[in-house]
C-alpha cells in the first residue's frame, strides 16, 4: 500500500480526508515526494489504530498525543485542555502587553497552566531578549502539571535550551506563589473557564471529551454566566502585579462588556478587550496603572 491509497483509505472511514492526511503524516512523517514507495504493515495498522479512535469520537489532538500551539509541539491528553489558536493571539497580546513594560528581567505568571502552553511559549519567546526573568505556572490539577512538566522537557529540547526558568506551583490561581512576589509580577495570563454550564450538554462532543474543570466555570457575581474564574483572577491579579503591572485574560467574547466593566470597578486602568481573528471579543486586558 502507497501513502495515498492509505490516506484515500482513511477518509472513506472517516468522511474528512484531511483528518486522514493528518493522520498519515502523523505515522509517517511530511511526505517525502508525490508518489513514496510502499508502507509497512506496521504503519498501516498504526494509522487504522488513530483513524478508529477518531471514529469513536476522540479529539484528534489526543489521539496523537501531541498539538501545535505557536512554535512548540506540545504533549496534549485527557489530563489537560487542547490548545487552541484563540490562545495563541491572547500570547501575542500578552507579548506587547508586556513589551510596553519595559521590564528587564521580567516576573510572568500563567496562572491555571494547564499543558503549560501559555507560559512555555512565553518562556521561550521571551529568553533571548530577557534572560534574566522568570515565569511560574499555576494549576490545581497534579495531572496537568505533570503534562507541563512534560512539556518544559519538551521545549528545552526544542529550543535548545532557550527557556526562562519557570517554576511550577500546585494551587487555585496565584493563591500558590510565594507571598515575597506580591506587588512584584509584571505580566499575568491566563486563560481560565469561561464556559457557561447551561452551554456544557450543547457543546460539540468532541469538546465534551475535554476536562470539563478547564472548561465550564459558575457566574459571576453579578450573574454573568460562566464568569466566575475570569473575575478570581481579576481579583487576585490586583494583589500581586506591579505598579506598572497588566493582566491578559482570555474570555468568551459575550463576557466583554461585563468583564471589562468589572475590571474598571476593581481599579484596573486602560481596561480594553482585543478581538481574535475572527474579530470576535477574546483578550480582556487591564494595567495596575
Amino acid at each position: 500500500m502507497t501513502r495515498g491509497e492509505l490516506i484515500t483509505e482513511l477518509a472513506a472511514a472517516l468522511g474528512e480526508r484531511h483528518e486522514a492526511r493528518f493522520i498519515v503524516e502523523d505515522v509517517l512523517g511530511p511526505a517525502p515526494s508525490p508518489a513514496d514507495g510502499h508502507i509497512g504493515a506496521d504503519a498501516v495498522d498504526a494509522a487504522h489504530a488513530m483513524a478508529a479512535r477518531r471514529r469513536a469520537g476522540e479529539p484528534l489532538q489526543y489521539v496523537f498525543g501531541h498539538w501545535a500551539f505557536r512554535a512548540l509541539d506540545l504533549l496534549v491528553d485527557e489530563r489537560v485542555l487542547i490548545p487552541r489558536p484563540e490562545t495563541e493571539q491572547v500570547v501575542d497580546v500578552a507579548l506587547r502587553e508586556f513589551g510596553r513594560s519595559g521590564a528587564v528581567a521580567p516576573r510572568i505568571v500563567d496562572a491555571g497552566t494547564g499543558s503549560g502552553a501559555i507560559a512555555l511559549a512565553l518562556a521561550t519567546e521571551l529568553a533571548d531578549r530577557h534572560p534574566g526573568g522568570h515565569v511560574w505556572a499555576t494549576d490545581t490539577s497534579a495531572d496537568a502539571l505533570t503534562v507541563a512538566r512534560a512539556n518544559l522537557i519538551r521545549a528545552t529540547l526544542q529550543c535548545a535550551g532557550a527557556v526562562l526558568p519557570l517554576t511550577f506551583a500546585r494551587g487555585s490561581w496565584l493563591s500558590p506563589l510565594p507571598g515575597e512576589l506580591a506587588g512584584t509580577i509584571d505580566l499575568i495570563v491566563s486563560n481560565p473557564p469561561y464556559v457557561a454550564a447551561a452551554e456544557w450538554p450543547h457543546l460539540p462532543a468532541e469538546v465534551r471529551r475535554e476536562p470539563i474543570v478547564a472548561l465550564v466555570a459558575a457566574d459571576g457575581t453579578d450573574g454573568t454566566p460562566g464568569l466566575r474564574d475570569v473575575e478570581e483572577v481579576l481579583s487576585q491579579a490586583w494583589t500581586w502585579l506591579a505598579r506598572p503591572g497588566s493582566v491578559v485574560i482570555e474570555i468568551a467574547p459575550a463576557q466583554a462588556e461585563p468583564a471589562a466593566a468589572m475590571a474598571r470597578a476593581m481599579g484596573y486602568r486602560h481596561v480594553r478587550v482585543e478581538t481574535d481573528l475572527a474579530q470576535r471579543p477574546r483578550a480582556l486586558v487591564g494595567r495596575t496603572r
